[in-house]
């Protein structure tokens, strides 16, 4: 891991992560507290409801932060979309907005804004351009909660203009890796048909169901090549412009499945529910802007990936799902 303290334009000492136990929030809080000189406070819901403005309030004034890292999402696949527009819309809105308003009247120097490539338009040409943000409507199946997430890019670029409060807006592809939620009630595709083919593998079953036909394509993001992202742009970006987190490099989901299904060794028959919604047809960024701004490349290839995410659930599978590695842990997992 690279030695943030040592970097001049890493001039923060106390750090709040919304969402640090969570999947993404693991791996920077990892990052974050491998560095002797940063005091790192997680948050945690039972403590503040950050739907809630004197939780928010509370929080500030308990920690006294001069960076927020905001990762906390209320989020989950097409099918907790469908089932939840109402509440990912509320909650993911009322976290955002609130966080930044009472960051800035709490003095933060900084503040860093985690939204999602579900705030594209459903029909971004590829690779997805951060100046096509607004051109169009996102796929409907997870419009509620990407509209909820641009919002604060919204309220970045206004308060930059009005207070001089320090907000960047970043756009992660879509995120995978060891940690990564399992739970097929409101998992993502990686971690679903991982789950779905080592199932199917022990239980000796003949096949698979995958949703959609398998046509639409996307770009997935090793997590851990996200964090050191993250805190990249933390480190020396300071402007208005929404920035793409990604590899530059999108998979057919057909081809995925067949990656993951060799990797997982399942040996039964694909079979396609082509009734079911495919998601927004294609998900490439264009990631020149952070290579420009701060010189962030992705390291990990997807197989790479696979095969450490496929590894990671093999070997933590039977254990409670409310069990999640120490900062400790994830820095030998990544050879820290």
């Amino acid at each position: 891991m690279s030695n943030l303290t040592q970097n001049e334009g890493f001039p923060y000492r106390r750090v709040v992560v919304t969402g640090g136990g969570g999947f993404l929030g693991r791996f920077v809080v990892a990052r974050l507290r491998s560095e002797p000189h940063l005091e790192v406070f997680v948050p945690r819901k039972q403590e503040y409801n950050l739907v809630e403005a004197a939780d928010i309030m509370r929080l500030y004034e308990h920690t006294t932060p001069d960076l927020v890292i905001h990762l906390a999402a209320v989020v989950g696949g097409i099918g907790a979309n469908q089932k939840n527009p109402g509440k990912f819309f509320y909650e993911n809105l009322m976290m955002g907005v609130q966080l930044i308003e009472q960051a800035r009247l709490h003095d933060v120097r900084k503040f860093v804004a985690i939204g999602t490539v579900c705030a594209y338009p459903k029909f971004t040409p590829t690779p997805f351009r951060e100046d096509d943000l607004w051109k169009g409507y996102p796929e409907e199946t997870n419009a509620p909660y990407g509209l909820a997430k641009k919002m604060m890019l919204v309220q970045a670029q206004s308060y930059r203009q009005q207070y001089g409060f320090n907000t960047i807006f970043l756009l992660p592809a879509n995120l995978y890796g060891p940690g990564d939620n399992f739970d097929p009630n409101s998992s993502h595709v990686i971690p679903a048909l991982i789950r779905k083919c080592v199932e199917a593998r022990d239980e000796g079953q003949p096949f698979i169901e995958v949703w959609g036909t398998g046509n639409a394509s996307r770009e997935f993001l090793y997590v851990d090549d996200c964090a050191a992202g993250i805190l990249k742009a933390t480190a020396v970006y300071n402007d208005s412009d929404p920035v793409n987190l990604g590899n530059g490099r999108e998979v057919p989901i057909r081809a995925l499945v067949e990656m993951i299904v060799r990797l997982t060794n399942f040996r039964g028959e694909i079979r396609w529910l082509s009734d079911k919604p495919d998601g927004q047809p294609h998900r490439q960024l264009d990631v020149s802007r952070a290579q420009e701004k701060f010189d962030f490349q992705a390291q990990t290839t997807l197989e790479e990936g696979l095969r450490s995410t496929v590894g990671w659930y093999e070997a933590h599978r039977s254990k409670p799902a409310t069990q999640t590695e120490s900062a400790e842990e994830l820095q030998g997992l990544l050879g820290a």
